[in-house]
């Protein structure tokens, strides 16, 4: 019997890879012969990184960036399929994790780390590039990093901007001569799954702004200021993508990306699927285990990635098992998978939870696996 084991990241628990390996672990338990692929999964969100390098043998890279208050912090990217691809979480540079509340200002926070990630990664070879861009502390739509990138982003004197969403207010033309890759023989892909656009009461700094310290005010300020910049945008590089969806997110730096790099916006979850060569994994496999932290409506709404791998796994006629730490609307999800099973099944704390939470993971795969051998044997015998 041959099975896929494909499962995200248990947030505050387990890695991507720690869950595949207690999944695996209980499914031995069950089925000690099985041929088991163990393919640890990411929708683009925090642990993509990780979970990428383990399913493709990839190597870190470590580089020490420039943060979003211009503080050096050291951020990891990955590399696989022989240094060809690049993968990279914008927040490891510009994330808002790395400022304590206090520090948190969208007017002077910038991408400018990011960039210094891409360009790493370029002059190391890569030309294809995943990049998941949630948990961001900025609100410069990119301009940050486009400069790490060497674009110059000039002001009415002929100055280089400082960094941060306020100054691009002052923005009069952008200056491409500097550029130090050619991003047009590179392949760049987005993980966005929100579709706000750069400006407007749906944009960057109405929506997300105000989780990153900004003000009322603020928002008016840093608006405006995106709205010029994708101006400027249109006018010296002739794209437009002030109303892009999906261009808002992270600040706009989905839209700078799209703008500098040539990037594409693609849900993460099926580029991350795309990138681990899922449907190839899938050939001949008789069952797939996926799941994570929590299953329930907004799985399938929102592109996570256990829904993408029952999906891939329905289009191959291949029934998919679901674990999670807990379950709801159990009827809607029973449109994408085959069985459920929570690890959690006696009353407990979340902290308690929490600690066990590889054990039970693992005595939930062994029951999930002892059901689905029941009805196998079920079958034969009818």
């Amino acid at each position: 019997m041959r099975i896929v084991i494909a499962p995200n990241a248990f947030k505050g628990s387990l890695s991507a890879q720690d869950a595949a390996s207690a999944i695996a672990e209980g499914v031995r338990a069950a089925a000690p012969d099985a041929e088991l692929i163990v393919l640890p999964i990411a929708d683009g969100g925090d642990g993509t990184v990780d979970a990428m390098v383990a399913a493709t043998n990839g190597e870190h890279r470590t580089l020490r960036v420039r943060g979003p208050l211009g503080d050096p912090v050291d951020a990891r990217y990955g590399l696989i399929d022989s240094s060809a691809t690049a993968v990279i979480e914008m927040a490891t540079a510009a994330g808002l994790a790395l400022l304590p509340p206090d520090k948190r200002d969208p007017r002077v926070t910038t991408t400018y780390g990011v960039g210094e990630l891409l360009q790493h990664a370029y002059d190391a070879g890569a030309r294809r590039f995943i990049v998941g861009i949630g948990g961001s502390a900025t609100n410069d739509g990119g301009a940050g990093m486009a400069q790490a990138l060497g674009y110059h982003l000039l002001d009415g004197e002929g100055h280089e901007l400082p960094p941060g969403g306020l100054a691009l207010k002052r923005l009069a033309r952008i200056h491409v001569g500097g550029v130090h890759a050619n991003w047009k023989q590179a392949e760049v892909d987005v993980a966005s799954d929100v579709s706000n656009p750069l400006t407007g009461p749906n944009g960057a700094s109405a929506v997300y702004g105000p989780q990153k310290g900004a003000t009322p005010e603020m928002v008016t300020e840093l608006d405006a200021a995106l709205k010029r910049l994708a101006e400027v945008i249109r006018r010296d590089l002739g794209v437009d993508v002030d109303q892009l969806p999906g261009a808002g997110a992270a600040g706009g730096l989905g839209g700078g990306l799209v703008a500098f790099a040539g990037g594409r916006l693609r849900p993460g979850a099926e580029m991350v699927m795309e990138a681990l060569k899922l449907d190839d994994r899938l050939q001949g496999a008789d069952l797939v285990i996926t799941g994570e932290g929590r299953l329930d409506s907004q799985t399938a709404r929102f592109g996570k990635g256990p829904a993408a791998v029952a999906r891939h796994a329905k289009n191959a006629g291949i029934p998919v098992v679901g674990i999670a730490g807990s379950l709801a609307d159990e009827t809607e999800l029973g449109l994408l998978f085959d069985g459920l099973m929570a690890t959690v099944v006696e009353p407990g704390s979340l902290e308690q939870a929490i600690a066990q939470a590889r054990p039970l993971l693992a005595r939930a795969a062994t029951r999930a696996m002892r059901l689905v051998l029941t009805g196998k044997r079920g079958r034969s015998l009818a």
